[in-house]
């Protein structure tokens, strides 16, 4: 997101006037402003936060609603290959060949639209052409892209319960799908063009898909379809798995997701780019298989006319994440192999990665309480001088030495409570929206990207507000409010559910989720952390804005 000055001034204006006129809770602190001339206004920066690095590891990915696929080498964490599984669904069941021995397969083509910014989409009047922008592509050199039949069948629920629970995958299962796919007939985008496979780019073309037309002796366009992953399918193998397909496997979806236990798309680095390729975020519920051919008209006209049988990627899921450590990453992983505080003050730097990588803790207020009443005394210092709070946030600076130009960021980090793995009250309470991107929604609680105003535009910091979670400990005796809080980088705004770690963390966090919407986003962020080694004007701070008597 690109904040021009005046943005910024509106919106620092817009929160003050929203924040400063809170509901009941602001005035419970403490006793209501009577006049000015008995308040002082003031900011306080002093007291304790304590952030550190905590890896996550194996992640649950099993039906994520936007899907990783690609290979990509980031300049920070290292190289992440993202493959895929997916079952596949008859658009209309019990599908009829009438003279199956008659039947002759034109083509077979598999289609998934990339993300779009439709703001940038144009249209040409005279050719009918359109120009697209692609969103959510990252990197530009080539994959290897294969696709197979998968022999595995992806269940609802876990035997292993008694069928009670859902049925969990996680991102390290790669290897269950290479020792069951179909190896025999091997890899079905065979095609020759190695732009459909071993060369496989995510371009911005539109598609045409177009016939010769005898009568006027010239090609005409079909059909147009938006950019995406456009791959010629084996026509024998279709053949043979639909139009020979044994009697009662596509009476209904059921039977068919059995028969045809869905698509294995697996991804490696291309020979024409081995260190650096490109990796996509897409919603495969809206790809699908187009089967094109020729059969009898009926049973008593043997005229042969041209029809398509589609098939819809739809069922159950799993993305698949295979990390692979590199020079430029040793910081990173050395940041997780000490995965607690340094020091009493926290990490130097905090190192925040999507899918399958890492997050940071933040402790509030410290430890201290010399009263005994389960409170820390930072807190009790704020209720016993009476501050009424006008606005509280966190502002994490990046550390641009370390992410370089090059690196993609993240437009958005998520604050949560950690130990109850929900949004805190300033997510719940801000109905901010913004209908020319959802990603933006919530401005107000914040953690969007704020770049420069000069060329490359790279970010500088983050800042998230959390006004009413400091208030609602204000409010309440409960010091169990204080709760751990948790960072992440995020890919939605609007997903709060979480996804299950397949190894709990045990320590003294007890951390048995990742959000789900950081489990989606392939990309991550270093910011400074709370450490005294960090200058003092990128240090980690809880900023207060506070009225109290004077």
């Amino acid at each position: 997101m690109k904040f021009n000055s005046f943005f910024k001034t509106f919106l620092l204006g817009l929160s003050l006037v929203l924040f400063a006129s809170c509901d009941k809770d602001f005035n419970e602190v403490g006793t209501n402003i009577i006049g000015d001339d008995h308040y002082d206004f003031d900011v306080d920066s002093t007291k304790t936060v304590v952030a550190y690095n905590q890896p996550f590891g194996a992640v649950q990915t099993n039906n994520l609603p936007t899907n990783a696929l690609g290979y990509y080498n980031h300049p920070v964490f290292g190289k992440t290959k993202a493959s895929f599984v997916t079952q596949v669904e008859l658009i209309a069941a019990n599908p009829k060949f009438i003279n199956p021995g008659a039947v002759e397969i034109d083509s077979v083509y598999l289609y998934v639209p990339y993300f779009l910014n439709a703001k940038k989409t144009v249209k040409n009047s005279q050719t009918g052409d359109s120009t697209y922008e692609l969103d959510s592509i990252y990197g530009g050199n080539p994959i290897k892209l294969e696709v197979f039949e998968s022999n595995y069948y992806l269940r609802d629920f876990d035997a292993s319960t008694g069928l009670e629970e859902v049925q969990r995958y996680y991102s390290n299962q790669k290897q269950l799908f290479d020792n069951n796919y179909n190896s025999v007939f091997g890899r079905l985008n065979d095609s020759t063009a190695q732009i459909q496979n071993d060369r496989f780019e995510f371009k911005p073309n539109e598609i045409k898909l177009q016939y010769y037309n005898f009568e006027k002796e010239e090609t005409v366009v079909k059909q147009r379809l938006a950019p995406g992953i456009f791959v010629k399918l084996s026509r024998e193998f279709f053949m043979q798995k639909l139009v020979n397909a044994p009697a009662g496997t596509l009476t209904n979806n059921n039977t068919f997701k059995n028969y045809f236990r869905g698509l294995y798309f697996r991804v490696n680095n291309s020979d024409a780019s081995v260190e650096q390729g490109s990796l996509a975020l897409l919603d495969f519920k809206k790809g699908k298989i187009v089967m094109s051919y020729h059969d009898e008209t009926t049973t008593t006209n043997s005229e042969r006319i041209r029809r398509e049988l589609t098939i819809n990627l739809g069922g159950n899921t799993v993305n698949l994440f295979e990390t692979e450590n590199t020079a430029s990453s040793s910081s990173y992983i050395a940041a997780l192999t000490n995965n607690t505080p340094d020091t009493p003050t926290g990490d130097e730097k905090l190192y925040l990665r999507g899918q399958n990588g890492s997050m940071s803790v933040i402790e509030l207020f410290g430890s201290a309480d010399v009263n005994g009443n389960n409170i820390p005394d930072e807190l009790d210092a704020i209720k016993n001088n009476g501050w009424l709070i006008n606005e509280a946030s966190l502002t994490f600076f990046i550390e641009r030495d370390v992410m370089l130009s090059s690196a993609y960021e993240p437009l958005r980090i998520y604050l949560y409570d950690l130990e109850n793995n929900v949004p805190i009250l300033d997510y719940t309470f801000d109905g901010t929206e913004n209908n020319s991107n959802p990603k933006l929604d919530k401005l107000i609680h914040g953690g969007i990207i704020e770049r420069e105003e000069v060329e490359p535009k790279k970010g500088t910091q983050y800042k998230i507000r959390l006004t009413r979670y400091l208030m609602s400990l204000l409010a309440d005796e409960d010091a169990s409010k204080n709760v751990k809080l948790g960072l992440v980088v995020t890919e939605s705004i609007a997903a709060i559910t979480n996804a299950r770690l397949q190894t709990p963390i045990t320590d003294n966090n007890d951390i048995k989720f990742s959000p789900l919407a950081s489990v989606m986003n392939p990309l991550g962020t270093v910011l400074y952390g709370s450490s005294l080694s960090v200058p003092e004007n990128k240090r980690l701070k809880l900023k207060i804005y506070y009225t109290k008597p004077n």
